[in-house]
Protein backbone atom coordinates (compact mmCIF):
# COMPACT_ATOMS: atom_id res chain seq x y z
CA UNK A 1 0.00 0.00 0.00
CA UNK A 2 2.54 2.44 0.88
CA UNK A 3 5.07 2.38 -1.95
CA UNK A 4 2.51 1.60 -4.07
CA UNK A 5 0.52 4.83 -3.25
CA UNK A 6 3.22 7.32 -3.68
CA UNK A 7 5.12 5.44 -6.56
CA UNK A 8 1.07 5.83 -8.43
CA UNK A 9 1.36 9.44 -7.98
CA UNK A 10 4.77 9.90 -8.95
CA UNK A 11 3.99 8.49 -12.62
CA UNK A 12 1.04 11.07 -12.50
CA UNK A 13 2.77 13.95 -11.99
CA UNK A 14 5.69 13.13 -13.89
CA UNK A 15 3.41 13.41 -17.04
CA UNK A 16 2.85 16.95 -16.88
CA UNK A 17 5.70 19.27 -15.96
CA UNK A 18 6.25 22.86 -16.90
CA UNK A 19 8.99 24.88 -15.44
CA UNK A 20 8.58 25.72 -11.88
CA UNK A 21 9.57 28.97 -10.58
CA UNK A 22 12.47 29.53 -8.31
CA UNK A 23 11.64 28.88 -4.79
CA UNK A 24 11.97 32.22 -3.12
CA UNK A 25 11.63 34.49 0.09
CA UNK A 26 8.02 35.25 0.83
CA UNK A 27 6.87 32.58 -1.71
CA UNK A 28 3.02 31.40 -0.04
CA UNK A 29 1.87 27.78 -1.31
CA UNK A 30 -1.26 26.05 -0.42
CA UNK A 31 -1.67 22.31 -1.22
CA UNK A 32 -5.15 19.99 -0.81
CA UNK A 33 -4.37 16.89 -0.20
CA UNK A 34 -5.73 13.63 -0.11
CA UNK A 35 -4.16 11.46 2.55
CA UNK A 36 -3.73 7.91 4.28
CA UNK A 37 -3.07 8.26 8.12
CA UNK A 38 -1.43 4.90 8.69
CA UNK A 39 -0.60 4.31 12.16
CA UNK A 40 0.62 1.40 14.68
CA UNK A 41 -0.76 1.45 17.73
CA UNK A 42 1.16 -1.85 19.43
CA UNK A 43 1.13 -2.34 23.07
CA UNK A 44 5.01 -1.35 24.06
CA UNK A 45 4.50 -1.78 28.34
CA UNK A 46 1.47 -2.41 30.29
CA UNK A 47 1.50 0.08 33.85
CA UNK A 48 -2.07 -1.01 35.12
CA UNK A 49 -4.04 -4.49 34.56
CA UNK A 50 -6.75 -5.33 36.90
CA UNK A 51 -9.05 -6.98 34.60
CA UNK A 52 -6.49 -9.65 34.09
CA UNK A 53 -5.61 -9.67 30.21
CA UNK A 54 -4.07 -11.81 28.02
CA UNK A 55 -0.21 -12.32 28.23
CA UNK A 56 -0.30 -12.02 24.88
CA UNK A 57 -2.40 -8.97 24.13
CA UNK A 58 -1.47 -7.07 21.39
CA UNK A 59 -3.25 -3.98 19.67
CA UNK A 60 -2.98 -2.02 16.20
CA UNK A 61 -5.09 0.79 15.38
CA UNK A 62 -6.69 1.29 12.36
CA UNK A 63 -5.85 3.11 8.55
CA UNK A 64 -7.95 6.33 7.82
CA UNK A 65 -8.04 8.61 4.98
CA UNK A 66 -8.90 11.59 5.12
CA UNK A 67 -8.78 15.58 3.20
CA UNK A 68 -5.51 17.50 4.19
CA UNK A 69 -4.84 21.05 3.82
CA UNK A 70 -0.90 22.78 4.12
CA UNK A 71 -0.17 25.69 4.25
CA UNK A 72 3.74 26.53 3.28
CA UNK A 73 5.35 29.83 3.29
CA UNK A 74 9.05 30.52 2.04
CA UNK A 75 11.09 32.03 4.67
CA UNK A 76 13.92 32.20 2.35
CA UNK A 77 15.14 31.01 -0.69
CA UNK A 78 14.55 27.20 -1.04
CA UNK A 79 13.46 27.14 2.48
CA UNK A 80 10.12 26.68 3.46
CA UNK A 81 8.00 26.19 6.90
CA UNK A 82 4.70 24.59 6.35
CA UNK A 83 1.83 23.58 8.53
CA UNK A 84 -0.88 20.84 7.71
CA UNK A 85 -4.74 20.97 9.04
CA UNK A 86 -6.09 17.69 9.29
CA UNK A 87 -8.37 15.37 11.65
CA UNK A 88 -8.79 11.46 11.62
CA UNK A 89 -10.54 9.12 13.44
CA UNK A 90 -8.79 5.95 14.58
CA UNK A 91 -10.23 2.53 16.36
CA UNK A 92 -7.95 0.43 18.30
CA UNK A 93 -8.75 -3.18 18.75
CA UNK A 94 -6.69 -6.45 19.73
CA UNK A 95 -4.89 -8.59 17.66
CA UNK A 96 -3.63 -11.56 19.91
CA UNK A 97 -4.91 -12.69 23.13
CA UNK A 98 -8.31 -11.12 22.53
CA UNK A 99 -8.54 -11.37 18.70
CA UNK A 100 -11.02 -8.76 17.42
CA UNK A 101 -11.81 -6.95 20.64
CA UNK A 102 -12.74 -3.55 20.31
CA UNK A 103 -10.93 -1.52 23.12
CA UNK A 104 -11.11 2.09 21.95
CA UNK A 105 -13.48 3.66 19.59
CA UNK A 106 -14.01 6.77 17.41
CA UNK A 107 -10.84 8.17 18.78
CA UNK A 108 -10.38 11.60 17.12
CA UNK A 109 -6.95 12.83 16.57
CA UNK A 110 -5.46 16.63 15.47
CA UNK A 111 -2.01 16.06 14.46
CA UNK A 112 -0.55 19.65 14.80
CA UNK A 113 2.66 19.44 12.74
CA UNK A 114 5.21 22.04 11.52
CA UNK A 115 8.12 21.25 9.25
CA UNK A 116 10.89 23.17 8.16
CA UNK A 117 11.67 22.15 4.70
CA UNK A 118 14.72 22.53 2.16
CA UNK A 119 14.39 22.46 -1.26
CA UNK A 120 15.95 20.86 -4.44
CA UNK A 121 15.41 21.36 -8.70
CA UNK A 122 15.94 18.39 -10.69
CA UNK A 123 14.71 19.53 -13.79
CA UNK A 124 10.63 19.84 -13.77
CA UNK A 125 10.35 18.54 -10.42
CA UNK A 126 11.00 20.00 -7.39
CA UNK A 127 11.88 17.64 -4.26
CA UNK A 128 12.27 18.12 -0.75
CA UNK A 129 13.26 17.33 2.49
CA UNK A 130 11.82 18.26 5.75
CA UNK A 131 11.95 17.51 9.78
CA UNK A 132 10.30 19.28 12.78
CA UNK A 133 7.60 18.96 16.04
CA UNK A 134 4.40 17.63 15.90
CA UNK A 135 1.72 17.93 19.08
CA UNK A 136 -0.83 14.65 18.48
CA UNK A 137 -3.91 15.87 20.18
CA UNK A 138 -7.25 13.65 21.04
CA UNK A 139 -10.22 15.29 21.13
CA UNK A 140 -12.42 12.76 21.62
CA UNK A 141 -11.88 9.03 22.59
CA UNK A 142 -14.95 6.70 23.76
CA UNK A 143 -14.40 2.94 25.54
CA UNK A 144 -14.11 0.09 22.72
CA UNK A 145 -17.16 -2.27 22.67
CA UNK A 146 -15.82 -5.00 24.37
CA UNK A 147 -14.41 -2.65 27.41
CA UNK A 148 -18.32 -1.69 28.48
CA UNK A 149 -19.28 -5.24 29.42
CA UNK A 150 -16.06 -5.04 32.23
CA UNK A 151 -17.57 -1.96 33.69
CA UNK A 152 -15.48 0.48 31.58
CA UNK A 153 -16.80 3.76 31.25
CA UNK A 154 -14.25 6.26 30.14
CA UNK A 155 -11.00 5.81 28.41
CA UNK A 156 -8.56 8.28 27.63
CA UNK A 157 -5.32 8.66 25.67
CA UNK A 158 -2.59 10.83 26.20
CA UNK A 159 -1.76 14.00 23.98
CA UNK A 160 1.98 14.10 23.28
CA UNK A 161 4.70 15.73 21.58
CA UNK A 162 6.82 13.88 18.97
CA UNK A 163 8.52 14.10 15.94
CA UNK A 164 8.55 14.12 12.43
CA UNK A 165 10.35 13.41 8.79
CA UNK A 166 9.48 14.95 5.39
CA UNK A 167 9.89 14.08 1.84
CA UNK A 168 8.37 14.47 -1.10
CA UNK A 169 7.97 16.83 -4.51
CA UNK A 170 6.24 19.19 -6.41
CA UNK A 171 5.94 19.27 -9.98
CA UNK A 172 3.96 22.32 -12.16
CA UNK A 173 1.07 21.74 -13.81
CA UNK A 174 0.94 25.06 -15.64
CA UNK A 175 2.58 28.18 -15.53
CA UNK A 176 0.09 30.18 -13.04
CA UNK A 177 1.02 28.48 -10.18
CA UNK A 178 -0.88 25.47 -10.20
CA UNK A 179 0.63 22.15 -9.47
CA UNK A 180 0.78 18.35 -8.14
CA UNK A 181 2.21 17.13 -4.96
CA UNK A 182 3.00 13.99 -3.13
CA UNK A 183 4.04 14.05 0.44
CA UNK A 184 5.60 11.50 2.89
CA UNK A 185 5.53 11.52 6.58
CA UNK A 186 6.98 9.23 9.17
CA UNK A 187 5.90 10.37 12.85
CA UNK A 188 7.39 9.06 15.97
CA UNK A 189 4.76 9.78 18.80
CA UNK A 190 3.45 7.58 21.30
CA UNK A 191 0.29 8.05 23.83
CA UNK A 192 -0.51 5.90 26.99
CA UNK A 193 -4.27 4.63 27.16
CA UNK A 194 -6.31 4.64 30.07
CA UNK A 195 -9.72 2.81 30.85
CA UNK A 196 -12.00 3.53 34.33
CA UNK A 197 -14.56 2.03 36.06
CA UNK A 198 -15.79 5.27 37.51
CA UNK A 199 -13.09 6.47 39.34
CA UNK A 200 -11.22 3.54 39.45
CA UNK A 201 -8.15 2.97 36.64
CA UNK A 202 -8.45 -0.75 35.86
CA UNK A 203 -6.21 -0.67 32.63
CA UNK A 204 -3.22 1.69 31.63
CA UNK A 205 -0.86 1.03 28.65
CA UNK A 206 1.47 2.48 26.97
CA UNK A 207 0.81 2.60 22.70
CA UNK A 208 3.30 3.47 19.66
CA UNK A 209 1.79 5.02 17.14
CA UNK A 210 4.48 6.28 14.90
CA UNK A 211 2.36 6.39 11.77
CA UNK A 212 3.06 7.21 8.25
CA UNK A 213 1.22 9.63 6.87
CA UNK A 214 0.83 9.97 2.50
CA UNK A 215 -0.48 12.21 0.73
CA UNK A 216 -1.38 13.31 -3.12
CA UNK A 217 -3.23 16.41 -4.03
CA UNK A 218 -2.88 19.98 -6.10
CA UNK A 219 -1.06 23.02 -4.69
CA UNK A 220 -0.93 26.50 -5.78
CA UNK A 221 1.79 29.22 -5.48
CA UNK A 222 1.38 32.56 -5.05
Amino acid sequence: MKPTFVLASAAIALLASPALAEDRAGDLQVKALATAVLPDGAIEAVNVDAVGLPATTQTEANDNFVPTVAIEYFVADKISIETICCFTQHDVDAVSGLPGAELVSNARLIPATVTAKLHFDIGGVKPYVGAGPTYFLWVEDDPGAATIPLGVTETNLSDELGFALQAGFDVALNDDGLGFSVDAKRYFVDTTAQWFAGNTLVIETEHKLDPWVLSAGLSYRF
